[in-house]
C-alpha cells in the first residue's frame, strides 16, 4: 500500500464502522457500467458537507487490487442484492486495478506555483509506481505519463485515478488564469485517450472549468446539482434515509425537513418512462435531497441547529451578494421572501470569478449548496432554513432595508393591479420612477425600466415579456401566468401623453388577441408620465394610470 497508489481500504473502513453511516454503494452500479467503456471519464461536484470525500474512499476501497475488500462491501448494499441481469456480478471489478488517488488540496496551496505542484504531484506518484514495479523499465521518471505508460506496457495493469477536491486551484488561485489552463491540460493529457485509464473520476465543488464554450476535459460526463442524472440519490441523504435515522434517533421528521431537506435533484429517466416523461405525466425523478453532515449532526446532538456556520462562513456569500452584480439584491430579495426566481444556469464558467450576469452568480450558488434548483421550471430557491439564517447573517446591513421595502411595494403593486386599484398603481409607480436617476428619469427607457422594477416580485408568479409581439404591434409589457388560479396582464406604457391613450391602443391593436387563452381572466393596464409638467405644479413628476379587466 503506497500513499498515493493503492491507499487501501482504511479510510472507508472507518466511515462504514461510524455511529452514522448511511450506505451509498449502490454508487459503484453506475460506475461499473462505465469501467473500461468511452463514458469512462465521471466527474462528480457537490457543495461541502455533502459527501464528496466520503465516495472518494468507497471508491479507492472498491478498486484497489491490494485492499482486500470483499468482506467489508459484502455486507453493504451492493453486496447483499443482485441486479435482474443475469450477467451482472457485483463484485464484477472487486480488487481489479490499481488505484491512484490525489486530494488536489495537498498539492494546490498558498505559496506553491502550480507549475511546482503539478510537478511535485508527478514526482511522488512516480515514487510509489517504481516502488510497486522496480522491474519496469521506466523511460523517464520525472515523467508521469510516460511512466504509467511503462508500467501498462510491461505489466498490462489498468488505473483507476481518483482525484479529490479537482477544482483546489480555481479556489486557490483564482486571478491566475494561465495556471489554470496549464493544470487543465496537464489534467487531458493524463487522462483522455489513455488505455492505461480504466476509470477516471473527479470530484470537487464546482463542476468542470469552461474557457468560453469549450472545455479542456471535454471526455467528462458531469454528475452535478443541476443535473446529477443516475447518481442523484448519491448527492445527499435522501428522504427514506433520513425518515430512517428520525426513527432510530427519535427525531421529529418534519423540523428535520424544515432545517435540512430542500435540494431537488433530478435522477436518470428510465427508458419505459421517457414517453410519460415528454407528455408531462412522469414526475418520479424529481428526488429531495438533505444536507448530509447537518442531518448527522443533528441526529448524533439531538438539537436541531445551524450547522452550517461550522463549515462554510457566511462572509463567502456576502462578498459576492454586496457586488448588487445586473440586479442580484432585488433577486436575493425574491428568495429570501420565499419566492423562486427564472435562472439561466447554461452560462455560468465554473470558477468563481468570471461572471457575466446575475445568473453566473445566482448558478455558482447552487454548486455551492447556498440555493436549490428545479431543472423542469429552471428556478432556483433557497431550500431550507439552515441556509435562509445564512443568508439573512449576509444581509444585515442598512443597504438591505431599502431592498427589501422595495420588493414589499412591488408585492403590494402587484396586489393592486389585481384589484383593479388605478390610484394605488399609479402611486408604486410613481414612487419606483422616482427612484431612477435624475439622467434617466426624463426618458421612456427609464420610464420602461422602472415599471419592469417595480413589478419586481412578479417574476416568481409571471412569466414577464418586454415588447410582446401581438401582430399588430407590440405591447410594452406582458405577464404571462405559471399558475392557472391568476390574471395575465398586459402594460402598455405612454410617455408625454395619457393613460386613456394607452388603453386606447390596447384596444386598436387588439392586443388581447394575443392573449385569447385569458379571456375573462385578463387585466389590462395604462400608464402614461408626462414630463413636460414644470417642478412648480402638483402633477410634477405625476403618473396616471386606467386599468380594465378583459
Amino acid at each position: 500500500m503506497g500513499i498515493y497508489l493503492n491507499p487501501g481500504k482504511n479510510a472507508f473502513e472507518e466511515a462504514v464502522n461510524s455511529e452514522i453511516f448511511i450506505d451509498k454503494t449502490d454508487m459503484l452500479r453506475s460506475l461499473n457500467r462505465v469501467v473500461r467503456t468511452e463514458q469512462k471519464y465521471v466527474c462528480v461536484s457537490r457543495p461541502r458537507r455533502f459527501g464528496k470525500t466520503m465516495a472518494a474512499r468507497m471508491i479507492c476501497a472498491y478498486y484497489d487490487r491490494k485492499a482486500d475488500s470483499r468482506e467489508l462491501f459484502q455486507e453493504c448494499r451492493i453486496g447483499r442484492t443482485e441486479e435482474s441481469d443475469p450477467g451482472w456480478k457485483w463484485d464484477q471489478y472487486l480488487g481489479h486495478f490499481d488505484v491512484i488517488k490525489i486530494v488536489m488540496t495537498d498539492f494546490f496551496k498558498s505559496g506553491i506555483t502550480i507549475d511546482r505542484a503539478i510537478g511535485n504531484l508527478q514526482t511522488l506518484i512516480v515514487r510509489d509506481l517504481a516502488r510497486a514495479y522496480p522491474d519496469v523499465d521506466y523511460y523517464d521518471k520525472n515523467d508521469l505519463l510516460q511512466s504509467l505508460q511503462d508500467v501498462y506496457a510491461e505489466k498490462a495493469v489498468q488505473f483507476v485515478v481518483v482525484i479529490d477536491e479537482w477544482d483546489a486551484v480555481f479556489r486557490e488561485y483564482k486571478e491566475d488564469k494561465e495556471g489554470q489552463k496549464q493544470y487543465l491540460d496537464f489534467l487531458r493529457d493524463w487522462l483522455k485517450d489513455k488505455e492505461y485509464i480504466a476509470l477516471a473520476y473527479m470530484t470537487g465543488i464546482l463542476p468542470i472549468r469552461k474557457y468560453g464554450k469549450h472545455s479542456a476535459l471535454n471526455m467528462f460526463d458531469e454528475y452535478s446539482m443541476t443535473m446529477p442524472m443516475s447518481l442523484a440519490s448519491c448527492t445527499g441523504f435522501t428522504v427514506e434515509e433520513v425518515k430512517g435515522l428520525c426513527d432510530e434517533y427519535e427525531m421529529d421528521y418534519a423540523d428535520i425537513s424544515d432545517w435540512y431537506d430542500g435540494y431537488c435533484v433530478s435522477d436518470y429517466i428510465p427508458v419505459h418512462k421517457r414517453k410519460l416523461y415528454r407528455q408531462g405525466r412522469y414526475e418520479e425523478h424529481q428526488i429531495q435531497i438533505y444536507n448530509p453532515l447537518s442531518v448527522v449532526n443533528a441526529m448524533r446532538s439531538g438539537v436541531i441547529e445551524n450547522y452550517w456556520n461550522e463549515t462554510e462562513n457566511y462572509e463567502a456569500l456576502q462578498q459576492y451578494v454586496d457586488w448588487n452584480f445586473d440586479g442580484l439584491k432585488e433577486d436575493i430579495a425574491v428568495l429570501m421572501d420565499g419566492g423562486k426566481v427564472p435562472i439561466d444556469i447554461t452560462g455560468y464558467q465554473n470558477d468563481m470569478t468570471t461572471f457575466y450576469s446575475k445568473d453566473d452568480i445566482l448558478t455558482m450558488f447552487i454548486h455551492l449548496g447556498y440555493l436549490g434548483y428545479r431543472r423542469d421550471t429552471r428556478e432556483a430557491f433557497i431550500p431550507n432554513k439552515e441556509v435562509m439564517q445564512v443568508f439573512r447573517s449576509s444581509t444585515k446591513n442598512r443597504q438591505w432595508t431599502v431592498t427589501f421595502r422595495a420588493l414589499h411595494n412591488s408585492r403590494r403593486l402587484l396586489e393592486a393591479t389585481w384589484n383593479c386599484e388605478k390610484d394605488t398603481v399609479a402611486s408604486l409607480l410613481e414612487a419606483a420612477h422616482d427612484k431612477a436617476g435624475n439622467r434617466t428619469y426624463h426618458s421612456e427607457a427609464g420610464l420602461s425600466y422602472a415599471v419592469q422594477l417595480a413589478y419586481y416580485a412578479a417574476q416568481d408568479l409571471y412569466t414577464i415579456i418586454p415588447e410582446l409581439d401581438t401582430g399588430k404591434g407590440y405591447a410594452d409589457l406582458a405577464f404571462i401566468p405559471k399558475k392557472p388560479d391568476i390574471p395575465a396582464i398586459l402594460v402598455e406604457m405612454k410617455y408625454e401623453e395619457d393613460a386613456d391613450t394607452a388603453m386606447a391602443q390596447i384596444h386598436r391593436q387588439r392586443y388581447p388577441d394575443r392573449l385569447e387563452l385569458y379571456q375573462g381572466n385578463l387585466i389590462l393596464v395604462g400608464i402614461n408620465y408626462d414630463r413636460t409638467v414644470s417642478n412648480d405644479q402638483v402633477e410634477f413628476k405625476h403618473h396616471s394610470c386606467i386599468i380594465e379587466r378583459a
